[in-house]
C-alpha cells in the first residue's frame, strides 16, 4: 500500500517515523530516504539502535532550495535522482519503504516525478509486493502520485512558533 503524509502541518516526518518504528516493532525492514534534509535531525541517530531500520545517510547538504545557485539545483538534481535509484534498486530487500520529502523533491524538479511513478506502479504490478508499504511525505503531491495513493493524510496548520518568529528548535522541530 501506498502512504502520503502531506500538507503545511507539522508532522508529516514524525508521522512517517512513527509508523517504522511500528513496523520495526513487528520484525519488519525498513529503509528510510530522506530528501531536502540533513543528517543533523534528532532522529536519525535514534533509528541507528533499531536494528530492522536502515537511514540512508545524507552524503550532501544543499540548503534550502530557494537559496541554491543554478550550479547546486543541478548538482542537487543528480544526487537526488542517483538516491531515488538507490532506493528502489534497494527496496525489495524491504517490507517498508519512506521516502521522506520526496513531494518537495519532486515539486522542485530534483527528483523526475514520472521515474517515481513508474516504480510506484511496478510495484503495484508485482504480486510479491503485496506486503509492501511505501511511505511519501512533503507537501502538495501531484495528483498523479496522490491517485495512487491508498492512504492520504493531511497535516494541516493552525498554529506554529515559526508564525511568531521562533526558530526550529532541535529535538522539536529536528
Amino acid at each position: 500500500m501506498i502512504h502520503i503524509y502531506c500538507g503545511d502541518g507539522k508532522g508529516k516526518t514524525t508521522a512517517a517515523l512513527g509508523l517504522a518504528v511500528r513496523a520495526a516493532g513487528r520484525g519488519k525492514k525498513v529503509l528510510i530516504a530522506r530528501f531536502l534534509k540533513t543528517d543533523d535531525s534528532g532522529e536519525v541517530p535514534a533509528l541507528a539502535f533499531i536494528p530492522e531500520i536502515q537511514v540512508i545517510p545524507c552524503e550532501k547538504n544543499f540548503g534550502f532550495y530557494f537559496r541554491m545557485s543554478q550550479e547546486q539545483k543541478k548538482e542537487a538534481e543528480e544526487y537526488y535522482s542517483r538516491l531515488l535509484e538507490q532506493v528502489i534498486c534497494q527496496s525489495k530487500e524491504f517490507d517498508m519503504v519512506i521516502l521522506d520529502e520526496i513531494m518537495a523533491a519532486c515539486n522542485y524538479g530534483l527528483v523526475p516525478e514520472d521515474r517515481l511513478v513508474s516504480w510506484l506502479s511496478e510495484i503495484g504490478r508485482d504480486s510479491r509486493a503485496e506486503e509492501k508499504e511505501i511511505i511519501l511525505t512533503g507537501r502538495e503531491p501531484s495528483e498523479s502520485v496522490a491517485a495512487m495513493a491508498d492512504y492520504i493524510t493531511e497535516m494541516k496548520k493552525l498554529r506554529h512558533p515559526y508564525d511568531k518568529g521562533i526558530q526550529a528548535r532541535e529535538g522539536i522541530e529536528y
